[in-house]
């Protein structure tokens, strides 16, 4: 493994490995005014949700690494302290990026990437009335960390109203992300689409205490098969099937076949074993993965 101290390489040079390794980042699409009234809209993929009560959002604008110069939303939020985090998702993307350009101060974004400005309830900055989520929000504190190029400005944001397209809730109201289709920041050019493959699910371990990896059985934990990922799913489980259960399931006629093909090679039986249990573990039937994985030869 490859260690670097960022002392010792360019600045640019490290911010490349933190954005390529730090991903995807969601992105916080800021719309934010001046004084006299100018409006900027722009992309900040150093951004998320840090609170719940009072809902705290977090985006830093950080000095441009080439020239240690500050961008216009970070001069506008010192000047009103106010600003709307707009969610990005896929069918707008090209537009956001086109509003990263850095035009001019006093060019309005909105204008140059052809969304259209929503009047904040709240706020004086207006909200995209394209994006499927807003959030109006005042700004708690502007924290500066560092003054070189590439130095961060946190800007905490405290919400004072959330806009959601009822079009991304699915039938129990909540935010369905296949409906969102978000998109977040990788490295360089690249961007990350959250919808399809890319969605799974993980059952959280809030309600039970999972007997956790080094409960299972060493022959299944070293398993030439089983991935890690196997093995947190395995050990999520609270309890696993007992031997009545293990018993019944041996007459499935998979197990039956298997134990026939290879009663004279125990080291086949197991691999195929956990090759027919990786499978069904991984269509999300843990209980009966189990009950696999715990067949013995006859």
């Amino acid at each position: 493994m490859k260690t670097i101290n960022p002392k010792d390489v360019s600045i640019a040079q490290f911010h490349s490995y933190l954005l390529g390794a730090v991903a995807p980042r969601p992105i916080a699409f800021a719309s934010t005014m001046d004084k006299e009234g100018n409006v900027n809209l722009s992309p900040f993929s150093f951004f998320n949700v840090f609170g719940t009560n009072p809902p705290v959002l977090v985006f830093s604008p950080s000095r441009r690494v080439r020239d240690n110069t500050s961008k216009h939303s970070l001069d506008n939020v010192l000047e009103v302290p106010e600003v709307v985090i707009n969610i990005v998702n896929f069918p707008m993307v090209e537009q956001m990026s086109l509003a990263s350009t850095e035009y001019e101060k006093g060019v309005n974004e909105f204008v140059k990437s052809g969304f259209t400005e929503e009047a904040s309830l709240l706020v004086k900055p207006p909200r995209v009335k394209e994006t499927p989520v807003a959030f109006e929000c005042k700004v708690l504190e502007v924290l500066p960390i560092g003054e070189g190029g590439g130095s961060a400005n946190l800007v905490i944001c405290e919400v004072l109203l959330a806009h959601i397209s009822e079009e991304i809730l699915d039938e129990n109201g909540q935010i369905s992300p296949q409906k969102l289709d978000a998109v977040a920041r990788m490295g360089g050019d690249w961007y990350c689409r959250a919808n399809g493959e890319a969605l799974f699910e993980i059952a959280k371990p809030l309600r039970n205490k999972g007997i956790g990896v080094d409960n299972i059985p060493v022959n299944i934990r070293n398993s030439a098969v089983l991935t890690g990922n196997n093995l947190g799913r395995l050990g999520n489980c609270e309890n696993i099937p007992g031997q009545t259960e293990v018993e019944e399931y041996s007459k499935d006629s998979i197990i039956q076949e298997m134990k026939l093909r290879f009663k004279n090679d125990p080291e086949s039986f197991d691999f195929h074993l956990h090759q027919y249990a990786k499978e069904i573990l991984e269509s999300g039937d843990v209980n009966t993965a189990w009950k696999i994985l715990l067949q013995k030869m006859e």
